[in-house]
């Protein structure tokens, strides 16, 4: 079990630039699997996570060449090229993985098993399992509530009109790249706009989409062609840095080559609100291959005061929650959390997670059923000695908790069980410690 000790940041100053967004990480590499000919996808993420689906690809006999740490050559095998693995996919902590891999499985001709770790195996994925068998999938997951493994026996699908009673960019995923199988259109409407990186990046791979609301509807390809993309940065990682360097007297940080996809801007929109400097450039980036906008931002100490987070807001900064409530636990007045039950069932109970470790900081905080009230102060500090703080294995919840140990008086604060981080941020530790 790794660990970190983290003392007071001293100088939060300078230019860090945040590595490449996951969620385009995973999609660029699986629909670049299933083009025609080579695609080459730059700033990739190399994190735990997105390394699940590069394996399982592989497994199904995509030949993916790595020139570089951040770089991919991804050999396309075409729409209906991919080959029964011979081993179970095994997808570890990536929820990601598992349901947009669903999605594709469930067309092919051949039957497979996803596996993942404790974890993966207590999410929920019931939410994908009913909406593809209304497609014709067939899915046997390990228990009645649906959870992994789930072992997918590759069918013919129909096209559907489905509406999702959760706001979820990877149930979304999950039946769009089913729909690129389907025999004739399918369309997804959710109750609040989600994340939209999908319906953004199907267009360059020649996919017809088609956005209206709250409604996307994908119409099935002969082929997808290649791409050559430069992922943008990714904004959940940078959000933890934007939180430092607000809170941080005198900071000024820049942080480069940020995606800024609106849909993915929530947290930048809340702290906004409660008064944070930030300044987004999007001037030094050309149009995007995937048409995700991207820009540097330019953080500076600013008092925060309380707000409330909730609404078809949080599905825009579902991922940034945790470390929006270390905000929060710095700002003046009573932040109130709410409609974020989704927070129940993520890597852990992030609700419960964020509550019990802001106590150990003195912070005073109540939890709701569906996210916390918290009542902000002067400072953060530790009621004990040497603060332990427990991650839960949830790499949120290190990262948001790292980022509360930079900016608290007085001793040492230690983050258990970090090595979850690498499942999405891999570099995080390295630039920490240029602050402490």
């Amino acid at each position: 079990m790794e660990s970190m000790e983290i003392t007071k940041a001293r100088s939060v100053t300078g230019t860090i630039v945040p590595p490449g967004d996951k969620s385009l990480s995973h999609r660029a590499l699986i629909l670049s699997a299933i083009a025609d000919g080579i695609s080459t996808v730059a700033n990739f993420l190399p994190s735990e996570d997105c390394l699940c689906t590069e394996r399982a690809l592989r497994q199904m006999g995509v030949r993916i060449e790595r020139p570089g740490t951040t770089v991919r050559l991804v050999h396309g095998v075409g729409l209906h090229g991919l080959q029964h693995p011979q081993t179970d996919l095994w997808m570890g902590n990536s929820g990601t993985s598992m349901r947009l891999l669903t999605g594709l499985l469930a067309a092919q001709n051949f039957k497979s098993l996803l596996k993942g770790d404790e974890s993966l195996q207590k999410r929920p994925m019931k939410r994908i399992i009913l909406p593809l068998r209304m497609m014709g999938a067939e899915i046997s997951p390990a228990n009645k509530e649906g959870n992994p493994p789930l072992h997918v026996s590759g069918r013919s699908l129909l096209g559907v009109r489905y509406t999702s009673l959760v706001a979820s960019a990877q149930v979304k995923s999950c039946l769009l790249l089913a729909g690129l199988y389907a025999e004739g259109k399918t369309t997804v409407t959710e109750p609040a706009k989600s994340r939209d990186h999908t319906e953004r990046i199907l267009p360059a791979y020649g996919v017809k989409v088609e956005v209206e609301g709250n409604s996307v509807t994908v119409y099935p390809p002969q082929s997808l062609r290649r791409v050559d993309a430069e992922l943008a940065g990714d904004i959940s990682s940078a959000a933890h840095f934007i939180v430092l360097a607000t809170l941080s007297p005198g900071a000024e940080l820049r942080i480069r080559n940020v995606g800024v996809n609106p849909t993915r801007t929530g947290a930048l929109d809340v702290l906004r609100r409660m008064g944070a400097n930030i300044e987004i450039d999007t001037s030094p980036y050309r149009e995007d291959t995937l048409g995700e906008p991207r820009g540097d931002l330019l953080v500076r100490s600013s008092p925060l005061s309380a707000t409330t987070i909730g609404g078809e807001e949080i599905p825009r900064c579902i991922d940034e929650i945790p470390v929006l409530a270390i905000a929060a636990s710095l700002a003046h007045g009573d932040t109130v959390i709410k409609d974020a039950r989704e927070l129940r069932v993520k890597e852990c109970d992030r609700i419960n997670a964020v509550t019990t470790n802001l106590r150990k900081m003195a912070v005073a905080v109540e939890e709701t059923d569906d996210g916390m009230v918290i009542h902000g102060r002067d400072a953060l500090t530790p009621v004990t000695p040497r603060v332990v703080i427990d991650s839960f294995g949830d790499h949120r919840i290190a990262m948001a908790f790292a980022i509360a140990g930079l900016l608290a008086d007085g001793a040492a604060t230690t983050v258990t069980n970090t090595a979850c981080i690498k499942t999405s941020f891999p570099g995080f530790e390295e630039i920490i410690s240029q602050f402490r």
